[in-house]
């Protein structure tokens, strides 16, 4: 059996190893974003009227500057959908990729709830309970936050369960903005699946600071 310091080491790193995870997948938000937002732009000028080719203008500017791009654009009927099939690749990436760092965080949630059984203060219910029931917990009124003190290896346990649950459920809604993504989505549609996939509603920031503090203070007093 560890002693209390040899736990609270394993379990501390395994907490900055979990928020290093948490990290990666805060960088694809944006990323994720931008591909969305890509999305939306290609459909909307997938929408609008073809060019009228029967100006006189827009022949001479057409023949004086024919790149392949507005050739191609001409030759298929004014309708290109390389940028639309381009960005859904890019946001299918991006729910790889996620999926990916939801699956090592997942492992590592299991190693600390292994490391909080080999030492007698915490081998007793509450501590289990406690983890499965801030893993329900998505009001951040129920959730206290503790002290950032190094000795409470337990706060890094609910911590990590309860930051796991929440990027988990953002990570469900991107899957399924990315799978509801089609031709024929409103502009209506479109709008609500970005701002919801920018706001974040899943995320509360309160406890990703009170996170990453314990990491700034415990790094500093190492």
């Amino acid at each position: 059996m560890m002693s209390d310091c040899e736990l609270e080491d394993k379990v501390f790193s395994l907490f900055k190893n979990f928020m290093a995870g948490i990290a990666k997948f805060e960088e694809l938000v944006p990323m994720g974003s931008t591909f969305l937002n890509g999305f939306q732009h290609a459909l909307e000028f997938l929408r609008r009227p073809p060019i009228n080719k029967t100006s006189q203008l827009v022949k001479n500017i057409i023949q004086s500057n024919e790149t392949k791009r507005v050739k191609s654009y001409i030759e298929a009927g004014c309708i290109n959908t390389d940028d639309v099939q381009s960005c859904q690749l890019g946001l299918h990436d991006h729910i790889r990729k996620g999926k990916c760092i939801l699956n090592k965080l997942e492992c590592l949630l299991e190693d600390v709830r292994g490391a909080m059984q080999d030492i007698s203060l915490f081998q007793d219910d509450n501590l289990g309970e406690r983890l499965n029931e801030q893993a329900c917990i998505n009001d951040k009124e129920e959730f206290a936050l503790p002290c950032p003190r190094r000795n409470e290896v337990s706060d890094y346990a609910v911590l990590m369960v309860v930051i796991y649950s929440m990027v988990t459920q953002e990570y469900m809604m991107q899957e399924r903005v990315v799978s509801a993504l089609s031709l024929k989505l409103s502009s209506g549609e479109l709008d609500s699946y970005s701002l919801m996939w920018s706001l974040r509603p899943y995320i509360d920031e309160e406890i990703m600071g009170h996170a990453w503090k314990l990491i700034r203070c415990n790094v500093r007093g190492s």
